[in-house]
């Protein structure tokens, strides 16, 4: 049967053909479209909204495959895309003001984002409160914590993981920054492994080279470690921290309490120390000083031994008027320059000169590292390697500090014994830009460090004035009646000490805390012309500062370079400490004496430290690295399971003293926050300072409310603290405000003191209304 044609406008109304029964197996021939022309291509077409360019351009694009490098910051992800493309790299902002970089670098098309820290956190498999808790997993940060910033980050990478024919990771080089890119890598990417940029600092030329040389596979140890340190002290941290809760909530009452693996421990250095000032009672001493003279030269020599008992001091009257020996004993004492700075003494140092205390130099160290002025900070070596090219770094200085670099004069710098196998000591790069405040502080200090170690030893002259007195005492020996007499000679040694800088070297660039004490030289005969006596007391243990807690963490390997100051502030957070020299409060104090009673395995150092050697195991392992992990949390899960055990035999007992421990620190801050005036309206009460959640802010209250309402502003959005200053115009004890941004204030809160006349409550100069004199 002979084939039906269909008709053209059939065609052109239809695009197709509609068989009749018998025609069910045969052909029909279909016209085809002409081929689209590439103005065609190029055409946007509008249908409701703009849509993208057709589905042929889209195929195009799809095909395109790139290198993907992912960066833990979004400025590293700037400094790296400006290095790789020499400034040529394109910036694509995405919705929600995420971005990434685009660029070629050797005919290689390259995308450069950014992950915003950790986009994935550790959590439970299940919901539930209960205790001890084991099954747990990584989730996106998103699906942990409703509307979490980091989703818009999340769903970038993902889109563009897709088309990537090979993923650098290029996060910081450390555990964290390696547990960052390995689960992008496992999570997002759905790969096993990946490329891994190394790099200490943003400079071009190092990032340039990082690329070039990246490393084949992730840094394993790291990853394995760090994934381990975040699954001990998620399970450490979380169940502690509930048992705590639990043993309130049995009580009837609700109070967020939370401990740690290392919190515990730091915890109970504080409160020994706190129990230590506490037990200490103070006693009397006395000191002992001859004034000598030989008409040309005055001098006073002090006793080397300090007097303990009174009646003692009888013996040294005697001394008046005689004739001694005295003389001059010289040492030369050479100091080396400091090493430069691991992360530690940079705190350290920061605090002691500038009261900045650890976490916030931290922060200082980690926004010039990512301006690209200073290597990475978390670090805890001291050792400058040829391949940072030293030398060149001080000639870069050299233009912006030409007075401190003409003092250096060594070839190779000074180093500590400390050594880091991920990064070099912290150093400048050699760039500059102005800075202010804290951040010039904290990167000047580095500069003078690191400048030091090129300059020349200092050279000191230690000068010792010394002088042995033989004192004769009789007494009896034997029976009062026939007893003999009986001589005692005893050597009484005075002293005094000068020192002379003979030259300075070091100390010229890097600030000393070492002052030069001028005394003649004097030998020969002398005579005493003055006896003085000086009563002191005895003073308690010093406490724990910010700093010096931070060195005995490290003594004692308590917590990493990087979590220790984060320690401290949750501390702080939790009202267990409180002050700048830290002093450990009630609830601190009485948590404590709980654990020891009847959970000590908690605050115990051993265990804590055998942990972190377990980590730092696996970090230098190369092998069996999982088996290693699935031991160290084996052992953590027995131990948190016996922990669990002894804390549910005890919940209630325990329970009822953490209660008891807050209303005792309720009551201390009821106490602390008395201002010590009464108050002017009822005569009644007495000022203190209250908070408000709602307002977020401070003001003046009287504690006879509400029979009393009398209340006084206070800076709004600030945290206010107590002062030792009294006002010298209404005797009003003065206030500390202390606000993000703005200088720290001491004020007098008396809305009608003299001082605020021309003050408004925040500080600032109050604007004059303008006075007008007729038309």
């Amino acid at each position: 049967m002979p084939r039906k044609k269909p008709s053209p406008q059939k065609i052109e109304q239809k695009q197709f053909h509609v068989f009749a029964p018998e025609d069910i197996k045969q052909s029909v021939e279909i016209p085809e479209k002409p081929k689209p022309k590439l103005k065609d291509l190029e055409t946007i077409e509008k249908i409701g909204k703009k849509q993208a360019v057709k589905k042929t351009k889209k195929q195009a694009v799809k095909s395109d495959k790139y290198i993907l490098i992912i960066t833990e910051k979004p400025q590293a992800a700037g400094k790296i895309a400006a290095a790789l493309s020499n400034g040529t790299d394109k910036k694509i902002n995405k919705p929600g003001g995420v971005y990434y970089y685009k660029l070629e670098r050797n005919n290689k098309k390259i995308i450069i984002a950014c992950a915003v820290g950790h986009l994935f956190s550790v959590a439970q498999t299940k919901k539930g409160n209960t205790y001890p808790v084991f099954d747990i997993e990584w989730k996106p940060n998103f699906e942990v914590r409703k509307k979490d910033f980091t989703k818009k980050y999340y769903s970038t990478i993902k889109k563009l993981v897709g088309n990537a024919s090979e993923i650098i990771v290029a996060t910081d080089f450390d555990i964290e920054g390696e547990v960052i890119g390995y689960n992008i890598v496992r999570f997002i990417a759905e790969k096993k492994d990946a490329k891994r940029m190394k790099f200490s600092s943003l400079t071009a030329k190092e990032l340039q080279d990082s690329y070039d040389n990246a490393l084949p596979t992730i840094e394993w140890g790291q990853a394995i470690a760090g994934e381990t340190r975040h699954f001990l002290d998620w399970l450490y941290g979380i169940n502690l921290s509930r048992a705590l809760m639990h043993a309130i909530s049995s009580t009837g009452k609700f109070r967020i309490m939370s401990i740690g693996r290392v919190q515990g421990p730091t915890l109970h250095l504080i409160v020994n120390r706190e129990k230590e000032i506490k037990k200490f009672k103070s006693t009397p001493y006395w000191q002992v000083f001859i004034t000598i003279n030989n008409q040309t030269n005055i001098l006073e020599l002090k006793h080397n031994k300090d007097i303990t008992k009174k009646q003692n001091l009888d013996k040294f009257k005697k001394l008046k008027n005689k004739k001694i020996e005295v003389t001059t004993k010289k040492t030369k004492q050479t100091i080396n320059p400091p090493a430069p700075f691991d992360l530690t003494t940079l705190q350290t140092e920061a605090y002691k000169f500038y009261s900045i205390t650890p976490s916030r130099t931290l922060q200082i160290a980690q926004k010039l590292y990512l301006a690209g002025l200073i290597s990475y900070p978390r670090t805890s070596s001291q050792k400058i390697p040829e391949g940072m090219k030293p030398k060149e770094i001080l000639k870069k200085l050299s233009k912006f500090f030409p007075k401190l670099t003409e003092n250096t004069i060594r070839q190779k710098p000074i180093e500590g014994h400390k050594s880091d196998p991920a990064h070099p000591a912290i150093i400048p790069t050699g760039q500059y830009q102005k800075l202010q405040e804290q951040d010039k502080k904290i990167y000047n200090l580095i500069v003078k460090r690191f400048i030091s170690c090129f300059c020349d030893n200092a050279e000191l002259e230690n000068k010792k004035i010394e002088t042995e007195i033989i004192y004769e005492s009789k007494s009896k020996h034997g029976d009062s009646e026939l007893g003999h007499d009986v001589f005692i000679k005893e050597k009484l040694k005075f002293s005094t000490r000068g020192l002379e800088i003979i030259n300075s070297g070091w100390m010229d660039v890097y600030p000393a805390k070492l002052q030069e004490k001028e005394i003649p030289d004097l030998n020969g005969e002398f005579n005493i012309d003055k006896i003085r006596t000086e009563e002191k007391q005895t003073k308690p243990p010093k406490r724990y500062s910010p700093a010096s807690i931070l060195k005995e963490l490290e003594k004692k390997s308590l917590g990493t370079k990087a979590t220790r100051a984060n320690i401290l502030e949750t501390l702080y957070n939790r009202n267990y400490i409180k002050e700048k020299s830290i002093q450990a409060t009630k609830l601190g104090i009485r948590l404590i004496e709980s654990l020891e009673k009847h959970s000590p395995i908690i605050i115990n150092e051993k265990l804590t430290r055998e942990i972190e050697e377990d980590m730092e195991n696996i970090r230098a392992s190369r092998h069996n690295l999982k088996k290693k992990q699935e031991n160290t949390i084996k052992k953590a899960e027995t131990s948190l399971t016996k922990i669990s055990k002894d804390f549910k035999k005890q919940e209630k007992e325990i329970g009822k003293e953490l209660v008891k421990a807050n209303e005792a620190l309720w009551e201390q801050q009821k106490q602390d926050n008395k201002l010590g005036i009464k108050c002017p309206s009822c005569n009644k009460g007495e000022l203190t300072i209250k908070y408000t959640p709602r307002f977020k802010s401070y003001f003046i209250a009287c504690t006879n409310y509400p029979d009393c309402r009398q209340t006084f502003p206070l800076p709004s959005h600030s945290l206010i603290k107590k002062t030792d200053k009294i006002c010298p115009y209404c005797k009003w004890p003065m206030l500390l405000r202390i606000k993000k941004g703005k200088r720290p204030w001491i004020f007098c809160p008396n809305p009608k003191c003299e001082s605020r006349k021309d003050l408004d409550l925040n500080g600032n100069t109050k604007k004059r209304k303008p006075r007008y004199f007729g038309k």
